[in-house]
Formats: structure tokens, C-alpha cells, sequence
């Protein structure tokens, strides 16, 4: 098998739809080269195998289980995202209260409220960059509350996360790997020496049955997952589905008409162009069959969650965006053992964020002057760092 090599791909980060169409005709799974990576990975692109794999326990997360893959270990490495069976269901379990559908809905008037805020805020202006204004500050508010830590220095963190989730070079994101490390420690102190009411001061104070506790590398990776996957995952759910919301003006014009499709529309904007390119590295744990081949024990593997939602096997005519389309089953937040623990509550920010956001501007536009998009570098989040509107 040849290996591709992405970063000879023209545009692939702005659109890397067609080229994945090229790969899943050509077969579900591939050998690559891309950015800030000197060894082969696996690709795999095709639907089926790409829900088969995600829950398949052959496929591992903990990477120090793969002799070739070199990490230097950190703090936020420890979490659960980065561990499979025991481990993860353990740190999983002591999460997993927090985002039961009952205490997701519970947030509803608060996440209801905060969006009218920041609405209130942007809308006199005419125009704004919906990220900063709204895709971004409305999930970062909802999980620093959630988690106990509305004084976080936002700033600082996002410009970390972004960091670490699309890194420019791998230097800036090692960089930004012990920065956030350093960070998250000493937040937890803080949290430790002054707990409340909320999840991180929970945690800390957490046992199981046996008297186990988080240790302070558990705790720092437990925050690290919470509050990165917490906001950047939703961020680019609500700034991507609001882009694909103006490149197809029927679209747009449909939900303004029929304003009960938004979970629909959230379901096919998930699947049309998710928030997670690709899901985050698996490791074979020994030989496995994909297709026609067969990947080596040991060899680092992602899952193009993009490449599986864009399937025409799965489905019909998967390059149109339908928001009546029927998009259940799309791989956008994952599946198996690993599948999105803050799934429902991304679903309800962003179906509570674009419906708002459509009432309260009628006449939303692109901005003629924003210029060309500003894409996320990286085969890991999928969207822009800006996104110039006016109404």
C-alpha cells in the first residue's frame, strides 16, 4: 500500500470533502503523511468501518502502549479520553452524573439566558465575528460554571486549546501542552483551598467504594478534558452549522419558516460538517483487518469521522445539506465506549444558540469585507477562527 501524503494535497484543510470521496472509492482505509508526523498512519474512511473500529477495544487510546509512538508524558494526559477499560470506566463513572439527560435539561434557562445575554451584547452592533461574540463565550460560560471556575482567565485558555487541539508546529504545541499543565494545576489549588458546590470541587473530594481517589494528574487531565472538550467541540458546531446555514440560503430560509426543524438541522449540520474532523489517535493492539488489509500491532490509527458522515453508502447524496434529511447515526461525536460524554449538551447549546441567534437577526449575512476564511491548522477540529457576519 503507497502512502499518501496529505500535506501535498492543495486546500485539503479547507476542503477536504473531495479528497476523502477519492479515498472511500479507492477503499475504507489508507496510509498517510501529514503535518508535524514523521511515521505512517492509518486512515480509515469508510463508514461501517469506521463505526466498527470506533468500538472496537483492538483499536486502544492509551498511546504508551505503542512502541513507535513517543509522547512526553504531562499531566493532561491523564484523562480518560487517553485510556481504555478499567481506567477509563472508572474516571468515566465519576463524570458521567454530571450530563445525565435530566441534569442536561436542568441548564436549559441557563444556557437560555446566557445566549440572550451575549445577544443582547452583539446585536446593536450590525455586525460581529459570531465566534467571539457568540460561538465561543457561550460554551466556555456553561462548562467554567458547570465545573466551578467562572474566573477563569479566558483569554489565556483558549489561546492554549487552540493550541493543543490545532497546533501550528510541534513545538508551540508542546509549549502550550506544559503551559496548560502548569495552568490546570494551579487552578485546582485554588479550587482545593476554596471548594463549592460545582463538579471540579466534587471531584477532588471524590472516593469510590474502596476509598480510591483522583490523583493530582487524574484531577489535572479530568479539567483539562472537561473545560477543552467542553467548549471547543460546541464552538465549532455552532460557527460551522451557521456557515452552512448561509452557503445554502433554502436552507436557511426552511428553518426560519419551520423554526421546529432545528434538531434536525443540528443532527445534519453534526454530520455535514461536524466539529471533529478526525477522531483523536488509536493504537492497534495487534493485528486487525480493515478492508482488504491488515494493520500491524502497534501502528497509530484515525478514525475520519468527516470522511464516514460524507459516506454514500450510509448516506444519499451526502455532499447536499437537507436539514430534513434523516442524519441519526452520524459519527460526528463518535461511538462505542469513547462516544462524547457531553454530547446532549452540545446538541441543546447549539440548537438553543442557531435558533436565537435566526429570531433575533433576521436579515444574517456573511460579511462582504470578512475575507477569506481563517481555518483551523490540523486534521483534529474542523472549522475557522473567525467568522465575519452582519445583519
Amino acid at each position: 500500500m503507497s502512502v499518501v501524503d496529505l500535506r501535498e494535497v492543495p486546500d485539503f484543510t479547507a476542503n477536504p470533502y473531495p479528497y476523502y470521496a477519492k479515498l472511500r472509492a479507492e477503499g475504507p482505509v489508507h496510509t498517510i503523511r501529514t503535518d508535524g508526523l514523521d511515521h505512517r498512519i492509518w486512515l480509515i474512511v469508510g463508514y461501517e468501518e469506521a463505526r466498527a473500529a470506533l468500538a472496537d477495544q483492538r483499536f486502544g487510546k492509551n498511546w504508551r502502549l505503542s512502541d513507535s509512538w513517543a509522547v512526553s508524558s504531562n499531566p493532561i494526559n491523564a484523562n480518560m479520553l487517553e485510556m481504555d477499560g478499567p481506567e477509563h470506566a472508572r474516571l468515566r463513572k465519576l463524570v458521567s452524573r454530571e450530563f445525565t439527560p435530566r441534569r442536561i435539561e436542568a441548564l436549559r434557562p441557563r444556557v437560555e439566558q446566557i445566549t440572550g445575554e451575549l445577544l443582547d451584547a452583539m446585536v446593536p452592533a450590525g455586525s460581529a465575528d459570531l465566534v467571539d461574540a457568540l460561538a465561543f463565550p457561550l460554551p466556555m460560560t456553561v462548562i467554567c460554571e458547570l465545573i466551578g471556575v467562572p474566573d477563569l482567565d479566558r483569554d489565556r485558555f483558549r489561546q492554549l486549546s487552540n493550541a493543543i487541539v490545532a497546533p501550528v508546529s510541534r513545538e508551540t504545541e508542546s509549549e502550550a501542552v506544559h503551559a496548560m499543565g502548569a495552568y490546570l494545576d494551579e487552578l485546582i489549588e485554588d479550587k482545593r483551598c476554596a471548594p463549592g458546590e460545582d463538579l471540579m470541587s466534587a471531584l477532588i473530594q471524590a472516593r469510590d467504594e474502596a476509598g480510591d481517589r483522583l490523583s493530582s494528574e487524574e484531577l489535572v487531565g479530568m479539567a483539562f478534558l472537561l473545560l477543552v472538550a467542553g467548549h471547543e467541540t460546541t464552538v465549532n458546531l455552532i460557527s460551522n452549522g451557521v456557515r452552512a446555514l448561509l452557503d445554502h440560503p433554502e436552507q436557511l430560509a426552511l428553518l426560519r419558516v419551520e423554526p421546529e426543524l432545528i434538531a434536525g438541522a443540528v443532527e445534519e449540520m453534526l454530520r455535514y460538517d461536524g466539529p471533529i474532523e478526525n477522531a483523536t489517535f488509536r493504537f492497534t493492539r495487534e493485528a486487525v483487518r480493515v478492508g482488504s488489509h491488515i494493520i500491524p500491532a502497534g501502528e497509530p490509527v484515525l478514525v475520519a469521522l468527516a470522511s464516514a458522515d460524507r459516506d454514500p453508502g450510509r448516506y444519499p447524496d451526502p455532499d447536499t445539506f437537507d436539514i430534513r434529511r434523516e442524519a441519526q447515526g452520524h459519527l460526528a461525536f463518535g461511538h462505542g465506549m469513547h462516544y462524547c460524554l457531553g454530547a446532549p449538551l452540545a446538541r441543546m447549546e447549539g440548537r438553543i444558540a442557531v435558533r436565537a441567534l435566526l429570531d433575533r437577526c433576521p436579515g444574517l449575512v456573511r460579511d462582504p469585507d470578512g475575507g477569506q476564511p481563517d481555518w483551523l491548522p490540523g486534521m483534529l477540529i474542523r472549522g475557522v477562527r473567525t467568522l465575519p457576519v452582519r445583519w
